[in-house]
């Protein structure tokens, strides 16, 4: 009837365990089952608890649930221990003093490359020349590539100001040994259970591992700060785990108060691996000897484990985040979602040394409740499924709730049982329908089972089972299953979900620093156990103190209409306003059309006004707007939106009544719908028209500033611009920088599909900069490719289709690539510098003697560092705004930056609410030899380009413009909803990822626009 997920790996030890303090006589642990007993639902059939009085480790769920018929579990008898039986090897060589083992992960990397410039250090040997001079490329020597370093001590320009990172110093004793362990269990079990064994080893066993108490990531890898007795050591442990009886009659209550429940036998081998100390650690961060040493990965990693190892047990691991209800609760955040507050924690080296990162955090977790609760508060159209139990599903329902529904880990709670159950997809049949063989092989009715071994009446026949096996027809009734607390929520959060979280992780300066401070200091933090003090670790518990710097604004240039024609954004939040001003370079807008979807007869009756009022606001702004669209505005219903066929032919109609000479379509719509990625494709891929939406809400009000953002929106999508740097970069660096010598800033991004999609393509996006100077116009270039693939597979042709345009507009090839690459974590710095560097060569390489110099930087959003003002004074009245956040054009590149590498974090907008988080910025390449100074004025300046808005963004637009580009090529490919998994008969089997689908052709008449925008 039912298999678990794993043979040996899903059956969970949910124990109370008693904290030992003292070495000399660690208290043994006593396991005992804490069974709650809770009444059982009529209204579903199961057991449900609603309360959150305390969160499990990860994927550790609530102790089972047991009907009214079965007891509870008493603790085990007090005389009764289980000890464990240890067997030592003697290894056949002694390990006194084998070299450090140095991860493969950070071994200089080799790749070919061209030559670098004058007074760049690069490797020796160089490949051989041809006969052109150009160096040959393809039977050529390799060559190291190593990433640039800092090119000075950091910048100066700009006032000082005084802050905190939330960075703690780490101080460690370099002559501290660590025994690196690896770890085998058998039969495998999950993390949780296999850290309830390593602990009940260490209790029961001091005297053979020396009294240490190691540290343990839950897989294979155990650290010691001495070494145990024997290099090779074999344990046999022993875990209560409780039968798993297929049917208890009622009265029987006394059976399982006298039987304990039975023993599972775990061993454990384990084996010393390598013997590492700090040396190279402290030589690293002390920039002493080869400036090329890597970072020593594997130390670094075990001081890491060190400190996650009390965390760990408290909270609910998710990556480097780990979560607890005792960090604020929890929060229900609708459709069977829950909210949860945790803390970020990560090592790493810095100026000042090496430094613990901590940051708060929150996360969408699954709320544990029984499946068909879940299902009513996931899907509106199951809301009411509690009253209507005799209905099933459509085959479009079907979907939706197998959607919901796969990959969540499930427990029952008919039966005592720790085992667990992945859900791998729902049976075709309803309930009622389905039967299954039993051991004698005699056919039985599903239905029939549970009345006759469980006396219980399945109450929503007519929904599907649960499958619970990849390949074996194994089922589950819905009603009698409840979801595993600790998921994290994988799905993609609706907008209410997400604005909730956002809320939950809103907090200003002041508050989001206090929670960290008291994360600290608290009882599930870093600093909560004794292994810091185990090995010689010592954290402190204050934020770095640091010096950052305030790059001022650059002076920008409007359009010569306007009154004012140029500006210093002098407030400080950096933001101007258009209201005597024009934009740069307004656009002639001739032939345009709107079309409505949907709306009440009120709202349509809103359009003429809009019109007019949208056509003066372009005017006040520099940007002519004809006052009459080149057809009448058309009005359809909102299911048009559906229908992609239909929705074409609506579209076409219009741009042949404009004789395909339509410059512009508007779009109102009632409500967000996904139909609005049908038709961006279609106008932008088979039509060859810009478009702009909005909803029909937003014209009720028509303000000034909904009008004029539109406005700018639609100025830069069909060829003009918002604003231009009064000081032309050449002036502003003209060291390296001439305006006869141009440019070229580039962008890329890749978008990958959500975390439960495994077969959808990845979709990469280029841009480029068309002009220069001025810099602030962008033609894109979108590839789809493989699942989930981080390198830009055909990044060499967008690059080379981007050089020819800039030819075309410029009539020369730049001179210089800065190459801006967004989305990259640290792991893939140097596997993406090797490929993508070579790819933008390669690119070079079509154009006869053309070699660039390039700079390669990648761009961060995603991290953990905050910034915050430091109160010199508390009590002083000009700490009046001390909960603001720092001011846009804070640089730090000192303290808390790489020891040896060219990096800074850049703060460059406003932060409007919550903390801001400062963009960090990590120059890989450097062949143009800029000083810290010249390229943070170069990134900030360019801060304030962006077409979208009158205010200094926080990611430099070439990186934003790809992400959006991405993003956009994102929703050409969402038309069609991608299968899980691939059914033969009663299979299940997971397909692998097909060839990704290739991306619609771009019209010539929107390919050189920021249609993107």
């Amino acid at each position: 009837m039912e298999k678990t997920e794993e043979p040996n790996a899903n059956k969970k030890c949910t124990t109370e365990t008693r904290s030992f303090r003292g070495r000399a006589s660690p208290q043994k642990h006593q396991y005992q089952y804490q069974h709650q007993l809770l009444q059982y639902s009529n209204q579903y059939g199961f057991c449900n608890q609603n309360q959150y009085q305390r969160y499990y480790p990860a994927l550790l769920p609530l102790p089972p649930q047991i009907p009214l018929q079965l007891a509870l579990t008493p603790p085990l008898p007090p005389n009764q221990s289980f000890r464990t039986k240890t067997h030592l090897y003697k290894p056949s060589c002694k390990l006194n003093n084998p070299p450090l083992v140095a991860s493969s992960d950070t071994q200089v990397r080799n790749v070919t490359i061209s030559t670098a410039p004058e007074g760049l250090e690069r490797p020796k040997s160089l490949p051989p020349k041809g006969d052109n001079g150009r160096r040959i490329m393809g039977a050529r020597t390799p060559q190291a590539v190593v990433t640039a370093r800092r090119p000075d001590s950091g910048g100066v320009e700009g006032p000082v100001i005084s802050l905190l990172a939330n960075h703690f110093l780490v101080q460690f004793d370099s002559s501290q040994r660590i025994f690196h362990y690896n770890v085998e269990i058998s039969p495998n079990p999950p993390k949780e259970v296999a850290r309830m064994i390593k602990q009940k080893l260490v209790e029961e066993n001091s005297i053979v591992l020396s009294g240490s108490f190691p540290a343990y990531d839950g897989r294979k890898n155990l650290y010691s700060p001495v070494e145990f007795q024997n290099d090779r050591l074999e344990f046999y442990v022993s875990l209560p785990l409780p039968t798993s009886k297929s049917a208890l009659p009622k009265g029987e209550f006394n059976d399982l108060l006298e039987n304990p429940p039975k023993l599972k036998l775990f061993r454990i081998n384990i084996k010393l691996v390598s013997k590492l100390d700090g040396k190279e650690l402290t030589s690293y961060l002390s920039k002493e000897g080869d400036d090329w040493i890597p970072l020593p990965q594997d130390y670094l990693h075990a001081l890491d484990v060190v400190l996650r190892e009390s965390p760990t047990e408290k909270c609910i691991a998710v990556g480097r985040s780990l979560y607890s209800s005792s960090m604020g609760g929890t929060k229900e955040i609708g459709g069977g979602a829950i909210g949860l507050r945790g803390f970020f924690q990560s090592l790493r080296p810095t100026q000042q040394g090496l430094a613990l990162n901590v940051d708060f955090s929150v996360s969408a977790f699954h709320e544990s409740i029984g499946v068909i609760p879940y299902l009513q508060k996931r899907l509106d159209f199951l809301r009411d499924l509690s009253q209507r139990k005799t209905r099933g599903l459509t085959g479009e329902e079907r979907k939706e709730v197998e959607k919901a529904l796969k990959n969540i880990r499930v427990f029952v709670c008919h039966r005592e049982t720790l085992q667990r159950y992945r859900v791998y997809g729902l049976t075709e049949e309803a309930t009622e329908n389905l039967c299954f063989a039993d051991r004698d092989g005699k056919n039985l009715r599903l239905v029939s089972y549970f009345k006759e071994h469980y006396n219980y009446d399945i109450q929503f026949r007519n929904m599907p089972c649960l499958q619970i096996s990849r390949s074996k027809p194994c089922y589950l009734p819905m009603e009698l299953c409840m979801i595993c607390e600790g998921q994290k929520f994988l799905g993609k959060l609706s907008d209410d979900q997400t604005a909730r979280i956002l809320k939950m992780g809103c907090q200003r300066p002041r508050e989001r620093k206090a929670i960290i401070d008291g994360v600290m200091r608290g009882p599930v933090g870093p600093k909560s156990g004794i292994q810091g003090r185990e090995f010689k670790l010592h954290v402190s518990r204050e934020m770095t103190r640091l010096n950052g710097r305030i790059l001022q604004p650059p002076k920008l240039k409007l359009g010569d209409g306007g009154h004012v024609r140029d500006l210093i954004p002098s407030r400080n939040d950096r933001q101007w306003n258009l209201l005597d001003s024009h934009v740069f370079e307004g656009a002639q807008i001739e032939r345009w059309a709107l079309i409505s979807f949907g709306g009440t007869s009120e709202q349509k009756s809103y359009v003429p006004k809009f019109i007019n009022q949208l056509s003066q606001r372009c005017e006040q702004l520099g940007i002519f707007l004809n006052k009459s669209t080149i057809v009448s505005p058309q009005f359809e219903s909102t299911h048009v939106l559906n229908n992609v066929s239909l929705l074409e032919s609506k579209l076409k109609k219009i741009h042949k009544a404009a004789s395909n000479n339509l410059q512009l379509l508007v779009c109102i719509m009632e409500r967000k719908h996904k139909g609005y990625a049908d038709l961006k494709r279609i106008a932008e891929t088979s039509i060859g028209v810009v478009s702009q939406c909005c909803l029909y809400h937003n014209l009720s009000k028509l303000s000034s500033q909904f009008l004029a953002n539109l406005a700018l929106k639609i100025n830069a999508k069909v060829g003009g611009c918002t604003v231009a740097l009064f000081n032309s970069l050449p002036s502003q660096i003209p060291r390296l920088l001439k305006s006869d010598e141009p440019v070229i800033f580039m962008g890329a991004d890749v978008t990958h599909p959500h975390p439960l999609d495994d077969f959808s393509p990845s979709v990469a996006a280029v841009v480029g900069s068309m002009n220069w100077p001025a810099a602030n116009k962008y033609v894109s270039r979108m590839r789809s490719q493989t699942h989930r693939q981080e390198i830009i597979q055909d990044l060499g042709a967008m690059v080379g289709e981007l050089l020819e345009d800039f030819c075309q507009e410029v009539k020369k090839l730049p001179k210089r690539i800065i190459f801006f690459r967004d989305g990259v974590s640290e792991t893939q710095f140097y596997k993406v510098l090797e490929e993508e560097l070579q790819a933008i060569r390669d690119a070079c390489y079509r154009f006869p003697g053309y070699k660039p110099l390039i700079t390669f930087s990648v761009v961060q959003k995603r991290h953990h560092t905050r910034l915050f003002p430091f109160e010199t004074d508390p009590s002083s009245t000009q700490n009046q705004f001390s909960d603001e956040n720092v001011p846009p054009g804070t640089v730090v590149d000192t303290v808390i930056t790489h020891p040896r590498e060219f990096d800074f974090y850049l703060c460059s907008h406003w932060g409007v609410k919550g903390t801001s988080r400062p963009t960090h910025y990590h120059v890989l390449w450097d062949e143009n030899q800029f000083t810290s100074d010249e390229l943070q004025k170069l990134v900030y300046s360019l801060c304030y380009t962006f077409v979208r808005c009158t205010k200094p963004i926080s990611l430099v637009p070439p990186a934003y413009y790809a992400h959006l580009a991405a993003y956009r090529g994102r929703l050409y490919l969402e038309r069609s909803e991608p299968t899980g998994y691939m059914r033969n008969a009663s299979t299940f089997s997971r397909a692998a990822p097909p060839k990704a689908t290739p991306l619609p052709k771009l019209s010539e008449n929107v390919k050189k626009l920021m249609f993107y925008c």
